[in-house]
């Protein structure tokens, strides 16, 4: 085997893990659950200095294409945004040398031209003052199918959901204390829930925040 070869078995394997290590916590990784590992992984890498993990949390994001809800019509930055596929890559790249292969690795990823990407993963941009919380009421979800919602703030940052039906009760929650907040769950029936989110830190904190 090459070590190109090598290589993008170890990235696909990456990937994978990613996707299958917290599977208890989805029925199969939607959208929003692809976009929560993407995160994941890469907190993973550069926490570990690892920059094939990096650029396997880059090839993941890449394939969900997150877009801002309601896009600035003059082209200007959000105050905040999920961190993107094209910086992952430059993170991973700032962590090897000339001739590493895996900086033609992070060109390949690069250019790749996406035949699955996933569409549909729209953000809507909040900020959270730290020790606070904000509730959002009237969230309807179908029966029968499966619901997401994903939170994701700086790294640093310490970023809990909570979701609770029309009678206050609680039917899914993350608080790890990470900047992303994951909850997956399938309603009984249809119904309106409540989401409610926390700054668990000291610092405010922007986040993004996408339901299905």
């Amino acid at each position: 085997m090459t070590l190109s070869a090598r290589i993008a078995a170890r990235l696909a394997s990456s990937v994978m893990i990613a996707l299958l290590a917290p599977a208890a916590k989805a029925e199969g990784p939607g959208p929003l659950r692809q976009a929560a590992l993407s995160a994941e992984l890469y907190a993973r890498g550069v926490a570990e200095q690892d920059p094939l993990l990096i650029l396997a949390a880059a090839q993941l994001r890449k394939s969900v294409d997150m877009q801002p809800l309601e896009p600035d019509p003059q082209g200007a930055a959000p105050a905040f945004a999920p961190l993107g596929w094209e910086a992952m890559i430059a993170s991973a790249v700032a962590l090897t040398s000339a001739g590493d292969p895996l900086r033609e690795l992070a060109e390949d990823i690069a250019a790749q031209s996406w035949k699955g990407v996933i569409h549909g993963p729209v953000y809507r941009i909040g900020a959270l003052e730290g020790g606070a919380e904000t509730r959002l009421p009237d969230l309807s979800f179908r029966g029968g199918e499966y619901a997401e919602v994903y939170a994701e703030a700086e790294p640093g940052f310490d970023l809990n959901i909570t979701i609770l039906d029309s009678e206050g009760r609680e039917v899914c929650s993350d608080s790890d204390p990470t900047h992303v907040a994951y909850c997956g769950w399938t309603p009984a029936a249809d119904g309106s829930f409540t989401l409610v989110i926390v700054n668990s830190g000291t610092r405010d904190a922007g986040f993004a925040l996408m339901t299905n």
